[in-house]
């Protein structure tokens, strides 16, 4: 088996370098010294497709949210979005004094949930399913707590992967599911149904992520929560932080609905291993939590 970093290296060749640090032009004080709109506030990026109410309930949600500096949808239906919709949109986060836009895609494909947004003025952004409502003082736990972090991936929605025997001298994975982090404990990747990312992995993504992945990703309509998950960590060496809070599911016919989801998943998880050359995630039972709702004074 190839050594852990063997993708690191590839996608690190232009930059001579194998650490996110140096590839995003971090330094130790980054997350010490941030801008000022950095520090303090975040952006919501939503994914929809053709669920105009509930997007229209997750916008009004999330623009009320103190700390949220604008929200963008990713679009990629055949047809733009309708002036009465872009309207209605704008209108509600401008009562909140939030921005808003439209990140308009020709092909629907889930790449599009992770091209870099050029428009950005936070380094944390919040990707969220356009079904999935987080209260606002969870957010604000999530969000300082990837302040604390800002390399790491942080959110709600745990997954695990689990090894089980070899075949033919590569090592194989099973997908763990809620259920299973549940009975463990134990975690190894934070879907970004519901995660704070800095805004640079979504140029690391789109530009680094080995090709074979990105065509995986766009062909099997799957797993692009786990690619970002295997990217993360093959650059940051760590686990991501898991935040305990409530979320609120308002829909229930998305991807993860589907009859055979789970073995698709662990189909991806061992196809990125073979492509990366190793498993870069790291498992850890570290969970975020608000001390006031845990000690008793």
């Amino acid at each position: 088996m190839q050594q852990k970093g063997a993708v690191r290296n590839g996608i690190g060749a232009a930059t001579g370098s194998l650490s996110a640090a140096s590839v995003m032009g971090w330094n130790d004080q980054y997350s010490e010294q941030p801008p000022l709109m950095s520090r303090h506030r975040y952006t919501v990026l939503i994914n929809t497709w053709k669920r105009y109410d509930l997007l229209k309930k997750t916008v009004t949600h999330y623009s009320s949210c103190k700390s949220v500096d604008a929200v963008n949808v990713i679009w990629s239906e055949p047809q733009p979005p309708t002036e009465e919709l872009q309207s209605e949109l704008i209108d509600i986060t401008e009562r909140n004094h939030v921005k808003f836009r439209f990140n308009v895609n020709t092909a629907d494909e889930l790449n599009n949930r992770f091209k870099p947004i050029p428009s950005l003025e936070t380094d944390a952004v919040f990707s969220v399913d356009d079904d999935l409502v987080v209260p606002c003082p969870t957010m604000d736990l999530a969000f300082s707590t990837w302040a604390s972090a800002p390399r790491s991936m942080i959110g709600f929605v745990p997954r695990m992967h689990w090894p089980k025997k070899t075949k033919h001298g590569r090592e194989q994975y099973t997908y763990g599911g809620w259920w299973s982090v549940w009975w463990t404990g134990t975690y190894s990747m934070i879907l970004t149904k519901a995660a704070f990312i800095h805004k640079d992995y979504l140029d690391l993504y789109t530009s680094r992520m080995p090709s074979p992945i990105l065509s995986y990703v766009k062909e099997e309509r799957n797993c692009e929560d786990i690619a970002m998950s295997f990217l993360v960590a093959n650059y940051t060496n760590a686990p991501p932080i898991w935040v305990k809070g409530d979320i609120h599911e308002i829909g229930s016919t998305g991807i993860s609905s589907l009859a055979g989801h789970s073995q698709r998943r662990t189909a991806c998880v061992n196809y990125f291993v073979d492509v990366f050359g190793s498993m870069p995630l790291v498992s850890t039972r570290v969970k975020a939590s608000d001390a006031s709702e845990v000690w008793s004074w």
